[in-house]
């Protein structure tokens, strides 16, 4: 599992950790790393060009000492100083030493003040800045040496802003980050997104790699901070230890997923492995009933009742399924319900979605059902609820826009959750799963793709996800799993050429895609 921590989380372990090591040798952690994963990203090392972006902070110390490494083995390191009264004195006096220069962003060294905020990074100082910065001996002409020297770069690292940097880049930084040609690796975060919350609030780096040290950020996994940050690489600096049991933020790996899948024994019956309930469709759409039902029958569950118009349809693609014309409440005993896709908004649809909230088995709303929904609905069930919605949906249960939601998602997913006392699955770019009101690890799902963006698509994970209810698995374990799951069949489905999928596709790919984590 990949856990992340919050930027005070990460700042309280740092300083545990520095008690207990000699002075600056956390920071030669972070660089020892940081150069051994551009080493790997150039391939070939001597000869190689390389350029530093170098902010005030901390992480411009690692990327200087990094670059340093670097030039040590023959590369021709350039660094970038946005601030040169500020620059990390120890990192650059590396540099130097090593055979690297540095020149300031600007021909007029006041322009240091229109760069980032300071920042601090995952590998905290040895030293403060001092008189040994960038002079202008180190450059006649600054601002063309500068630009020069990122486009000309095979590799740059962006050492700008580190994780405590908030807001976009400045504009002296964003024109210098429009000046790079090649691959760019961020420092611990791509400068100019949110480390906590995964929030782009103006211009920032887009990197092809970032390195980041000890745990992971929030932002590295969390979009659209996760968009910029590219492949994430995660550098061991001894912070395990320092760290709290309970993460801000996980994301599930296989074996997690493995460990999670319900497994029949010798003595299972279809009964004994769960019954799941699905009540959707209605004649405008039927086939929200048919989906829906093909995820819950490739869910684990030993059985799926159908409720609804729709049963001529649902029986003539899956003639396993047991049908009932309702009310759901006498169509047979089940341990989880899903009520909501293409249900309608008719007097008929919120009564089945009153019979189905006043069990006293777990329930997954999704579509029509959570626009049906107000919070008091929810205060007088015992049993679990699962909330399902997609940016949209989210906005309008909390009465926001929906630019507000994707723009942080993290906020607004907790924010329902404890709204609604709920388990809730935000959908979309990274699905995010968070249960409420007690307070926990939110989930990042990491196996979605763009495809995924197809009609029907989300009646196949309610399916799916409310066969891994009925099964046994908790509401905040059955969305993880089925949100992970229903990702990776759309991978699966969609490969190897990319191709667009439909979302029957994704449930029928689902037996492989279960295979393959158990394998």
């Amino acid at each position: 599992m990949r856990t992340a921590y919050s930027v005070e989380t990460v700042r309280a372990a740092e300083r545990d950790l520095m008690a207990r090591l000699p002075e600056g040798a956390l920071m030669q952690r972070a660089a020892a790393g940081l150069a051994a994963a551009c080493a790997g990203l150039l391939g070939r090392v001597y000869g190689a060009r390389v350029a530093l972006l170098v902010g005030s902070g901390d992480n411009g110390g690692d990327a200087l000492y990094a670059g340093a490494r670097l030039a040590r083995r023959g590369a021709g390191v350039t660094a970038v100083l946005l601030a040169p009264d500020r620059a990390h004195a120890g990192g650059l006096r590396a540099l130097r030493d090593a055979g690297g220069r540095a020149v300031p962003a600007t021909s007029d060294s006041a322009a240091s003040s229109d760069s980032p905020a300071p920042s601090d990074s995952a590998a905290p100082s040895d030293s403060a800045a001092s008189s040994d910065s960038a002079s202008a001996s180190d450059s006649a002409s600054a601002s063309d040496s500068a630009e020069t020297a990122l486009a000309r770069a095979d590799l740059v690292l962006d050492g700008i802003v580190g994780i405590g940097g908030k807001g976009g880049l400045r504009p002296e930084a964003e024109r210098l980050v429009r000046a790079v040609r090649g691959t760019v690796v961020a420092v611990d975060l791509p400068s100019g997104v949110d480390a906590d919350t995964g929030e782009v609030r103006g211009p920032a780096v887009r990197a092809d790699a970032t390195v980041t040290f000890g745990t992971y950020k929030p932002g590295l996994l969390i979009d659209p901070a996760r968009e910029h940050a590219g492949a994430v690489r995660l550098i061991d600096i001894g912070l395990d230890p320092h760290l709290p049991p309970v993460p801000d933020v996980e994301a599930l790996q296989h074996g997690d997923v493995a460990a999670l899948l319900p497994r029949p024994g010798a003595e299972s019956d279809k009964y004994r492995r769960g019954v799941v309930g699905v009540v959707a469709g209605s004649a405008r759409y039927p086939g929200a009933a048919v989906l829906a039902v093909a995820g819950a029958l490739r869910g684990g569950a030993g059985a799926v009742r159908y409720v609804g118009p729709a049963a001529d349809a649902v029986i003539a693609r899956f003639p396993e399924t047991l049908v009932h014309s309702g009310p759901p409440h006498k169509a047979g005993r089940v341990q989880a319900w899903v009520v909501g896709p293409g249900l309608g908004d008719d007097a008929a649809a919120r009564q089945s979605l009153d019979d189905v909230l006043a069990s006293d088995v777990p329930v997954l709303v999704d579509a029509d059902g959570l626009r049906l929904l107000s919070p008091g609905d929810l205060r007088s069930r015992d049993a679990a609820t699962l909330l399902t919605p997609h940016a949209g949906e989210a906005a309008a249960l909390l009465g926001v826009p929906r630019e507000q939601v994707e723009q942080s998602r993290l906020a607004h997913v907790r924010a329902l959750a404890e709204r609604y006392g709920a388990t809730v699955l935000l959908k979309g770019s990274t699905t995010l799963i968070c249960s409420g009101p007690r307070p926990g690890p939110v989930r990042v799902n990491p196996t979605g793709t763009g495809w995924l963006a197809t009609a029907g698509s989300g009646d196949v994970l309610s399916g799916l996800t409310g066969s891994l209810l009925a099964a046994g698995l908790s509401t905040h374990d059955a969305a993880s799993v089925g949100a992970y799951l229903h990702g990776l069949a759309a991978r699966h489905a969609t490969a190897p050429s990319g191709a667009p999928i439909a979302a029957h596709d994704v449930a029928a790919a689902l037996p492989e895609v279960w295979r393959d984590v158990l394998g």
